[in-house]
């Protein structure tokens, strides 16, 4: 790699993870959260779909920055306003300025997206997917262990403490990374602000690869999001009635979604992206057979985040190794197209999880989160022929030329 060894991968890893962790530590303490600020069980999934609103916005506005502007000051400064919102939220004295916060900490978390970005920009062509795979794993260690940072702070401080312990964290990480990062950032668009935002949405008229995959991701993520944002309603109800921490020490369960990610990274480098999708995307429909069973049977529930954790981030880093082999002056960009669609799902998941259990219960969730998995299944088996087709168009093109 040029100008990015395996420790520079690691800080941009646990950056990532801690950046991305503001976007989740919301899950366990639903129920906290909507006591302190009276919001009605029915609408606990607003504050995960203001969250992820908010982080959508910011892949629209803020992620194509990557492409325009110094990427070392443009990833401190972001940390440092992340801060402040973070400490607006925990200081909220009612539901709309918390919300507030809470979008704008969304909002500031597509960070985590910028330094993917960047570290795929730095590493040698060779090993770009296993560099992506590194640092998204450190991604999903944030994702999974901010539930469980998150529980057992509040368990011990209150939620509130929550957000200003993650506000210490992103000065601590600004200043960090301000002083490691190289100074000169290559690989500009020649751009002004309005152009590169019209091209993101250029880039899908242009890129099928991008098409595919964002719609991919889309499925995938309103999945995972069915999972985590209902999770923590069967858990503390009766039989289980887990506390706050107990709750969020699920998510260490899917670490091995983390371990599956770095792996799917190297398989992509060997051409191998489209096989992992399809075994990953199987998984994830099969793992919400035993996930159906979770108020039930406690092993049930952890196989069936095991496999889904494992089959989700799996496609993602896939995903991400695809994208990054195109358009290399316009990584931020592919990037905020394609995230803008794992925002979408996440937040259309959430509130149809939490809207279907009030309704239905836990076996509707798993049937809406089955329903969610076979229809991003279908999608990729519809596109596959036609990939295959271009493919081999384009071989028969270069030969006729030869």
């Amino acid at each position: 790699m040029q100008k990015f060894n395996r420790y520079t991968a690691l800080l941009f890893a646990i950056a990532g993870g801690l950046a991305v962790a503001n976007v989740y530590y919301a899950q366990p303490l639903l129920n906290r959260i909507g006591n302190d600020l009276d919001i009605p069980s029915r609408s606990l999934g607003v504050i995960v779909t203001v969250t992820q609103t908010g982080y959508a916005l910011g892949l629209l506005l803020l992620l194509p920055l990557g492409d325009l502007f110094n990427r070392r000051k443009l990833i401190a400064t972001q940390l440092l306003l992340a801060a402040a919102a973070l400490a607006t939220a925990a200081s909220a004295p009612a539901k709309l300025p918390f919300l507030g916060g809470i979008a704008t900490v969304g909002l500031l978390a597509v960070v985590t997206q910028t330094l993917v970005a960047y570290a795929a920009t730095l590493a040698a062509p060779e090993e770009r997917g296993r560099v992506v795979g590194l640092v998204t794993s450190g991604v999903v260690l944030g994702i999974l262990l901010a539930r469980t940072v998150s529980g057992a702070i509040a368990d011990i401080a209150g939620w509130r403490a929550v957000y200003f312990f993650s506000a210490t964290l992103m000065l601590l990480t600004a200043g960090t990374l301000y002083r490691v990062l190289p100074v000169n950032d290559p690989q500009k668009a020649n751009a002004n602000y309005p152009q590169l935002l019209l091209s993101v949405f250029r880039l899908f008229l242009e890129e099928p690869v991008l098409r595919v995959r964002a719609i991919i991701a889309f499925f995938i993520f309103a999945a995972f999001s069915v999972l985590w944002s209902s999770l923590v309603l069967p858990l503390s109800a009766p039989p289980y009635s887990f506390s706050s921490s107990a709750i969020g020490m699920f998510g260490l369960i899917g670490v091995a979604g983390a371990l599956g990610a770095a792996r799917a990274g190297r398989l992509a480098d060997q051409g191998h992206g489209q096989r992992t999708t399809g075994v990953a995307l199987a998984l994830l429909l099969v793992s919400w057979l035993p996930l159906g069973f979770a108020p039930h049977s406690l092993a049930a529930l952890i196989a069936g985040i095991v496999l889904l954790d494992l089959a989700i981030q799996a496609v993602h880093v896939t995903n991400q190794s695809m994208l990054y082999t195109i358009r290399p002056e316009s990584r931020n960009r592919m990037v905020a197209g394609y995230m803008l669609f794992y925002s979408i799902g996440s937040g259309f998941g959430s509130i149809a999880a939490t809207t279907v259990y009030a309704y239905a219960g836990w076996t509707a969730v798993c049937l809406l989160g089955a329903a969610l998995s076979a229809t991003g299944l279908l999608f990729w088996a519809t596109t596959l022929p036609r990939k295959i087709h271009a493919q081999k168009s384009n071989t028969f093109t270069l030969q006729h030329q030869k």
